[in-house]
């Protein structure tokens, strides 16, 4: 069975308070990209031990760091009877350390390839705990719509926010940003905006309306960026920014009529 995990995109972004466990609450708008996915398939074992195969570009980590491999662990341990033994082969074209949310959605499908191909018919509310046992932003990739999150991210509703009559151009950089470092970096605010309210105000009004808190600290580190998100301005885009923690930028142009 083969599935195609997707990207995602932050629209606006704002880490609001450090909580007491050490994770930090945010405000964010995840934004599914169809037009940027990995390749995720499972077959019958071939040998006497289920395998993991990779292939596109690195990923770092040994298996058992690999959501995939974390997914897949998760339900045999859940389902012993009905998960069988398999071999997972994952070509990676979403980039890590991106904050594209590669990883998340790879984890995320793996669920829900499982959950078909062994007929486990997991309620969505438990098929989002799962996911969200893997990461924060897992259980967004279980939605795969436009959704306002808080929270780590995994507090969602779904928002009615739509794109069409605009393309969405991913430019990944060849920067690992380390989440954590970039948490580190961060001070917490109240968000100036709510997000929620996005649907209602013309994409060419963001660029003076929202923003990622996470640009300041990266562009300071990575300069290249922020003269990147420059150009895509210069380019036409009508709202430019990095998604997640980063390194990726995305521009969001009209549709050429």
């Amino acid at each position: 069975m083969i599935r195609f995990p997707i990207a995602k995109i932050n629209l606006g972004l704002y880490v609001t308070e450090k909580r007491p466990d050490g994770y930090h609450n945010l405000e964010t708008v995840f934004f599914p990209v169809a037009g940027m996915k990995d390749v995720l398939e499972a077959v019958p074992a071939k040998g006497q031990f289920p395998e993991m195969h990779l292939s596109g570009l690195p990923v770092s980590g040994n298996r058992e760091d690999n959501l995939v491999w974390k997914a897949y662990d998760l339900l045999r341990r859940k389902f012993p009877e009905k998960i069988p033994a398999l071999d997972w082969h994952l070509h990676k074209a979403i980039p890590m350390g991106a904050g594209l949310g590669g990883g998340s959605s790879d984890g995320a499908q793996a669920l829900l390839l499982l959950d078909d191909l062994c007929g486990l018919k997991i309620p969505e509310k438990e098929l989002l705990e799962l996911a969200l046992a893997l990461g924060s932003d897992c259980p967004f990739f279980i939605y795969g719509k436009p959704c306002f999150a808080r929270g780590r991210g995994e507090k969602m509703e779904p928002l009615n926010l739509s794109l069409a009559g605009y393309r969405i151009e991913i430019f990944p950089a060849k920067i690992h940003v380390s989440t954590g470092k970039a948490f580190g970096m961060m001070q917490p605010r109240p968000a100036p905006f709510d997000l929620r309210q996005l649907p209602e105000i013309p994409v060419s009004e963001w660029k003076n309306t929202i923003g990622n808190d996470f640009e300041a600290p990266v562009f300071a580190l990575h300069p290249e960026l922020a003269e990147k998100k420059k150009s895509l301005y210069e380019q036409g885009a009508v709202y430019a920014q990095m998604s997640g923690s980063g390194s990726a930028l995305f521009g969001i142009f009209e549709k050429k009529t």
